[in-house]
C-alpha cells in the first residue's frame, strides 16, 4: 500500500488541433509517466483524458492515498461538482446541451466512484514554475506538436524532478498575471503563421478561422508597433 502523488496536463494546438497529454504518477519509491496524442481534439479533452489515464494507472498501485494535481478547472469542476448532475439528467447540461466528451467522462466518472475515498484533488496554477507541472505540460506540449518525447519510467530517486517541490516561482506568476491583464487590452489586430505564410488579421474570428484544426501560431497585437513586431518574430 503506498501514497500516491499524480501531475497531469492536455494541450491542443489550434483547440480544436493536434493535441496530446501527459501524466505523473509516483509512489515514494517508483515514477511513471505516461502521455500520447491526438491528430485533432481539444485541450479540455486532453486534460481529461490525462486525468482518467492517470488515475486508472495509479488505482492499479493499491493506494492509501491519491493526490492528483491539475491546472485544468474543466476537470476539477466536472469530477466534484456537474458530473452527478450530468448522470442524474441523462448527460444533458444545464444549458440543455449534449454533454461534451460523454465517451472519456461517463467511464472517468465510475472510476472516480471506486475511488473517491482515497483520493484528493488540487488545483495548481499552470506555468508559475512547479516542477511536476511543468513537466507534464511538456510531455503534453510535446505530443501534440509531435515532438520525441522519452517517458521516464523507473525509480523515484533517478528521476531527477524534484515534484515534491511546490514552490512557485514568483517571476513566472507575475509574468502570467501580466498576460491575463493583457488578454483584457483591446486588440489592435491578430496575426497568425500556418505553413511559412503570415497573414494579419482585424478580427478573432478570422484569425481563429485561419489557425482552426492546425499547427499554427497566433498572437494578438495591441499596438501597429506590436504587430511589426510579431510579424517579424514569426518570419
Amino acid at each position: 500500500m503506498s501514497k500516491i502523488v499524480i501531475f497531469t496536463d492536455g494541450a491542443s494546438k489550434g483547440n480544436p488541433g493536434p493535441g496530446g497529454w501527459g501524466a505523473i504518477v509516483a509512489d515514494e519509491k517508483l515514477v511513471e509517466e505516461l502521455g500520447a496524442g491526438e491528430s485533432n481534439t481539444t485541450n479540455n479533452r486532453m486534460e481529461l483524458r490525462a486525468a482518467f489515464d492517470a488515475l486508472a494507472h495509479a488505482a492499479k498501485w493499491s493506494a492509501t492515498h491519491i493526490d492528483i494535481y491539475t491546472d485544468s478547472s474543466y476537470v476539477i469542476g466536472g469530477a466534484t461538482k456537474w458530473g452527478s448532475g450530468w448522470r442524474r439528467n441523462g448527460w444533458i447540461t444545464s444549458t440543455k446541451q449534449s454533454v461534451s466528451n460523454r465517451d472519456l467522462w461517463e467511464p472517468f466518472l465510475n472510476l472516480l466512484d471506486e475511488i473517491a475515498a482515497t483520493m484528493r484533488w488540487h488545483n495548481v496554477g499552470g506555468h508559475v514554475g512547479i516542477a511536476g507541472n511543468e513537466r507534464v505540460d511538456t510531455i503534453a506540449s510535446g505530443f501534440a506538436l509531435g515532438a520525441p518525447i522519452r517517458l521516464y519510467s523507473g525509480p523515484r530517486a533517478g528521476y531527477g524532478i524534484d515534484i515534491a517541490n511546490m514552490t512557485v516561482d514568483e517571476s513566472l506568476q507575475q509574468k502570467k498575471s501580466e498576460t491575463r491583464s493583457r488578454a483584457k487590452m483591446k486588440a489592435f489586430s491578430y496575426i497568425s503563421e500556418v505553413d511559412g505564410e503570415v497573414l494579419v488579421h482585424k478580427t478573432w474570428g478570422e484569425c481563429e478561422a485561419r489557425v482552426r484544426g492546425k499547427k499554427a501560431r497566433f498572437k494578438k497585437a495591441v499596438s501597429a508597433e506590436e504587430e511589426a513586431q510579431i510579424i517579424r518574430s514569426f518570419s
